[in-house]
């Protein structure tokens, strides 16, 4: 009868230390009391094995998440990158290969610069989106309250969003510029305040150098109209003032054979794009009388045409003995004296 009272003592003992959770069977503080046998780890599994199993879960998931949007985004930026042309653009490039042999060459990387911006621009976006999501899941798994964090965050999001508007919209207007390809590395464009050739297009500035050497840094948000001479082809306009008793026929068929030798000569047949034409009377002024001659010259090559075309207009008129207008030296002398 004595022994009865130790062996209820021991059996309550054990009750105490077994945990009450491995009644069911199927939670997971059951089988790790099945498992390992050991109480106090069976009563913590939750803390110390679903919950870091979850939270490594959430990590594992956001790096293949991450790693897969980027994989696929790489893949869609190198086909459109190096993918062939669509079939109803094939002939336009044959036009451009054979007026410009390296115009296909400069399509080509413009189109390799604006893929390889758009998917760095594409693969920070993702991994903000995928990291910021598991950053929510881990701190929720972990028991903090997100509903006091997801309010500042969005007050904190407000407050940037007025401190860093301009920042944003800088940012908006380079996606914006490069979307829509206005201007590309290597063109020679006019942003108003500056013009020069483009040396680097980034999300927020734009870097180019004008004529002098003189780099120019122009914050995407702030360019309101931009004038790209490097797209496309080049109109070489040249005015050439004569004097008002020219015969101003013979100048323009002057204008019209000077430039159509150019035109005829090997040397300058695969740079000028279309026959020139002589516009003929542009403008009448009190100096004299302004003749305008134009042609379609490639973009790369229209300064050389202007400079070379000019040169010979000049040779020509003075064999051909037509004057350019004289000075009005009666309105300086008269302005000097009125001063």
């Amino acid at each position: 009868m004595t022994a009865l009272p130790s062996v209820m003592a021991a059996d309550s003992v054990l009750a105490e230390t077994v945990p009450s959770c491995v009644e069911d069977p199927t939670t997971l503080c059951a089988r790790v009391y099945q498992w390992s046998g050991l109480d106090w780890l069976a009563a913590n599994a939750e803390v110390l094995i679903e919950k870091p199993a979850r939270i490594l879960l959430v990590v594992v998931l956001a790096a293949v998440v991450r790693l897969l949007l980027h994989r696929a985004i790489r893949r869609l930026t190198d086909r459109t990158a190096t993918g062939s042309m669509p079939t109803i653009l094939r002939p336009w490039r044959n036009r451009v290969r054979a007026a410009d042999p390296d115009g296909v060459e400069s399509i080509a990387q413009r189109r390799t610069q604006r893929a390889e911006a758009i998917g760095s621009v594409l693969r920070s976006i993702a991994s903000f989106v995928v990291l910021g999501i598991a950053v929510v899941l881990v701190l929720g798994e972990l028991g903090v309250n997100l509903a006091p964090i997801i309010a500042s965050a969005g007050v904190l999001g407000v407050a940037l969003g007025f401190g860093a508007q301009n920042l944003v919209k800088d940012f908006i207007a380079g996606i914006g510029i490069i979307l829509e390809d206005q201007y590309g590395v290597g063109d020679v464009v006019d942003l108003g305040e500056a013009s020069g050739t483009v040396e680097a297009v980034g999300l927020r500035i734009t870097r180019l150098r004008d004529v002098n050497g003189v780099v120019w840094y122009a914050r995407n948000g702030e360019i309101l109209r931009v004038g790209n001479k490097s797209q496309g082809y080049a109109q070489v306009v040249i005015d050439m003032p004569v004097a008002h008793d020219t015969d101003l026929e013979r100048c323009r068929r002057a204008m019209q054979e000077v430039a159509d030798g150019m035109y005829a000569e090997d040397a300058w047949g695969a740079v000028l794009l279309a026959e020139p034409e002589s516009l003929g009377v542009e403008q009448i002024t009190a100096e004299g009388v302004v003749m305008r001659v134009q042609v379609r010259s490639t973009n790369a090559d229209q300064w050389r045409v202007a400079r070379e075309l000019r040169m010979r207009l000049k040779e020509r008129f003075v064999a051909e003995g037509i004057r350019t207008p004289p000075p009005l030296l009666g309105a300086s002398a008269t302005g000097a004296g009125a001063r």
